[in-house]
């Protein structure tokens, strides 16, 4: 399978994390979003016509949407439970990742970090306090249930731990979060990286 990405992407990141996980080798494809290689139209013809990367390619198949490709690769494995209602609880902290989580950190973490704060547009400005502060509240969310449980479903690592995870662990690039606050997310921080199978966002 092939992984077209931007590899300092967290949403990039996850899939990599899945694959490692799952011993999945992955060809990887690199894409410079900053120069704008996911627009071109050779790209919106044959890869994504949203413009977007991950986009996890499988054969003749294309599948944009981070989340969806991890489940695609992890379907059928341990970081899926069995159990219906925790599959379902699991499902619930990736939707809430994409939708509370990654628009707060990762948009904060990608203006600071990538863009910088001098090269922000005015709306951007204007929507950094809001964001930091959408941030906070969802590392504090976590924190709440990873005091606890040592993983978000409770004993067991899932796909919820690595979803949360690819952008949680970057959370202090740019200088608007910090994790010190938040110790029971730090210790889980911890436990994710020292699990076997476990690579880093620039392995």
């Amino acid at each position: 399978m092939i992984l077209h990405e931007y590899a300092p992407s967290g949403n990039c990141y996850k899939i990599r994390l899945t694959a490692a996980h799952l011993g999945i080798a992955l060809e990887r494809r690199g894409y410079d979003i900053l120069a704008g290689e996911t627009r071109t139209p050779d790209f919106l013809r044959a890869v994504n016509p949203n413009g977007r990367i991950p986009v996890l390619q499988d054969g003749d198949h294309f599948l944009p949407e981070s989340n969806a490709a991890c489940w695609y690769l992890a379907e059928g494995s341990a970081l899926v439970p069995d159990d219906r209602f925790r599959r379902a609880d699991m499902l619930r902290w990736m939707f809430w990742e994409q939708y509370n989580h990654e628009p707060n950190i990762a948009t904060v973490r990608f203006w600071l970090a990538f863009v910088g704060e001098a090269a922000l547009s005015e709306m951007q400005r204007q929507q950094l306090p809001g964001k930091i502060a959408g941030g906070q509240a969802a590392l504090a969310l976590m924190e709440g249930q990873l005091v606890r449980t040592p993983f978000l479903l409770g004993d067991a690592f899932s796909l919820a731990d690595i979803a949360l995870y690819a952008y949680t662990h970057v959370a202090e690039e740019g200088g608007a979060f910090a994790l010190a606050d938040y110790p029971a997310v730090l210790a889980w921080l911890a436990r994710v990286a020292a699990l076997p199978g476990h690579v880093g966002i620039t392995d």
